[in-house]
């Protein structure tokens, strides 16, 4: 899945609206992908860094001056806010809805082509969180184009607000969000020290996942003490009249996996560094970035941060077996995240497990790795997710729930016995589950032959 990891250091507007709710519905702040190769959310998508070549908003020379006063304001009391402090000038500029557009569709995405979007769809189509032939490209370009009301360029070092033609509560809120992303890459260097970038992000999108919730989360909550602290009562007037006057068709008809995902950094995020700065101020969040959090479970879980490391899952080499013609589309970790989505959040609501059911099965995640293959010339295609639990009543948890699912999506199985469950089905092929110690596997393929072969080279699981 190409972008599992997403585009960090924006914010989105639905995040905004939440916010927004929780702050006056309790006088506090509760906050709100990917790629999981496809995708984040656990929302973050990998694709090249976001220039501005294509459009031309409007930049600091032609602002006017209330709005320059009104930015380096915000910068002063974000600084005082957050303890961290500006050390390089900024570029910055506003952009409107229509020149955003014509950057998430020649900027943001020109990298992720319509073949990456293909074959991100066969795997996320495999897991049950995409229906066949989703047009997810087309789908990621309205998306994007909706939901970003601000974003921090950490190439060109430059910031843009979304705004129509005023500099209003909303568009405030959002600089003193971008502005944390400002001072987070100018004291810490996101790409390079923190390894924001596409290629740790492509080899090990659970590490990308955490990292940039630990970010959202960062900017979320300096954002949030920002509005509390410092908001005008406009400030507040703009961003209700904002919210009730906002809609989102996209999102709202986003599968429900992708709702989700997409909301991981900020709400998730949020809850992470939350706890963090509970526990010690912004000094604890500050020694975050000098050990970062690895997996998705540690943002879940802030008790297990940092002790709480995932284990390695080896694989065999499966293409030889396979032979000429056979392509390896993914590799990589699911998490805990993408272990509940698939079980809680797939395109049908028929096989959707109930949600504390899904959660607790995904909770004793201990470290797993995926493989996907597909043949070039045919439909046929091999998925193996091989997972580790941290116990073997975890392990239990998982695969009695794996069961359920399988039995809500392909029906009534052709064999369920000792810890092995397996169906046929006229639009998957076979499919086969089995448990052993502390270990489940899940087994796809377009044909039993292909999922016999395999099995013969899965230790602990082929007896």
């Amino acid at each position: 899945m190409k972008n599992k990891v997403g585009i960090s250091i924006l914010v989105l507007v639905i995040s905004g609206c939440v916010l927004l709710s929780a702050a006056f519905i309790v006088g506090g702040f509760f906050l709100l992908k990917a790629q999981k190769n496809y995708i984040a959310p656990t929302a973050v998508i990998t694709t090249a860094e976001p220039s501005t070549e294509s459009a031309t908003p409007i930049e600091e020379g032609t602002l006017s001056p209330e709005i320059i006063k009104q930015m380096d304001q915000i910068q002063k009391e974000v600084q005082t806010n957050r303890g961290l402090n500006q050390k390089a000038d900024l570029d910055r500029a506003l952009m409107t809805p229509e020149e955003l557009e014509e950057v998430v569709i020649n900027d943001f995405f020109k990298d992720y082509t319509d073949e990456d979007a293909r074959e991100d769809g066969k795997v996320l189509s495999t897991l049950g969180l995409l229906e066949p032939g989703f047009d997810l490209h087309q789908f990621y370009l309205d998306l994007y184009s909706e939901q970003i009301a601000g974003y921090y360029d950490q190439e060109t070092k430059e910031m843009y607000v979304i705004a129509g033609e005023t500099f209003g509560g909303m568009e405030r809120m959002t600089y003193a969000h971008e502005f944390t992303h400002v001072l987070q890459d100018q004291n810490y260097d996101l790409e390079n020290g923190m390894k924001l970038n596409d290629e740790t992000c492509e080899a090990d999108t659970e590490y990308c996942a955490a990292v940039t919730a630990l970010i959202e989360g960062d900017a979320t909550l300096s954002e949030t003490q920002w509005f509390i602290k410092y908001s005008t009562k406009k400030d507040k007037q703009d961003l209700l009249t904002f919210q009730n006057d906002y809609s989102s068709p996209v999102y709202d008809s986003a599968p429900a996996f992708m709702k989700q995902d997409f909301l991981f950094p900020y709400d998730q995020g949020y809850a992470f560094v939350e706890t963090l700065y509970n526990a010690g101020g912004w000094q604890a969040v500050d020694d975050a970035y000098a050990r970062p959090p690895i997996s998705t479970e540690q943002i879940l879980h802030p008790e297990k941060y940092p002790s709480d490391t995932p284990v390695k899952v080896e694989m065999p080499d499966f293409k030889s077996m396979l032979g000429d013609g056979w392509s390896e589309l993914d590799n990589n970790v699911m998490g805990e995240w993408y272990t509940y989505l698939i079980l809680a959040q797939g395109y049908s609501d028929r096989f959707q497990m109930d949600d504390e059911a899904a959660k607790t099965a995904a909770e004793g995640w201990g470290g797993d790795t995926y493989l996907y293959y597909a043949d070039d010339d045919s439909e046929d295609y091999l998925f193996v997710w091989r997972s580790s639990w941290e116990t073997p009543q975890d392990a239990d948890e998982f695969f009695s729930l794996s069961a359920d699912y399988g039995k809500a999506r392909w029906g009534i199985p052709s064999l369920d016995q000792n810890n092995r469950i397996t169906w046929t089905s006229d639009t998957d092929g076979q499919i086969t589950m089995r448990k052993a110690g502390k270990e489940v596997l899940w087994l796809m393929s377009s044909s039993k032959s292909i999922s016999d072969s395999a099995l013969q080279l899965l230790t602990g699981f082929n007896n």
